[in-house]
């Protein structure tokens, strides 16, 4: 595989041809699947998918800052993020390479 980045039609081209649906309905079946996760993730919701890994929301504190350019001192509000973890499966078939 070459260092591309794999889009969301690629996606949907691949259920097409693995699967057999329609291109409407793979389209729709990718976006139901990501909304999904999302709304899991808004409400802080861990999103667990086998073989995979696991989607985790942190709450990040308000911390003092440095903006690199000037030296100038900001704070940085405290925000949450979303961290993923990869499971020891998917890890293996990384290091593969």
């Amino acid at each position: 595989m070459s260092n591309q980045t794999i889009t969301r039609a690629e996606v949907t081209d691949a259920i097409v041809r693995e699967v057999g649906l329609t291109r409407q309905e793979s389209s729709d079946l990718l976006d139901r699947t990501l909304d999904m996760i999302g709304a899991a993730l808004e409400v802080e919701n861990e999103v667990k998918l086998s073989r995979f890994g696991n989607f985790v929301v942190r709450s990040k504190a308000a911390r003092e800052g440095r903006n690199p350019k000037t030296g100038e001192e900001a704070t940085i509000a405290a925000r949450r993020v979303v961290t993923f973890r990869p499971s020891p499966m998917l890890k293996a078939l990384v290091d593969k390479t």
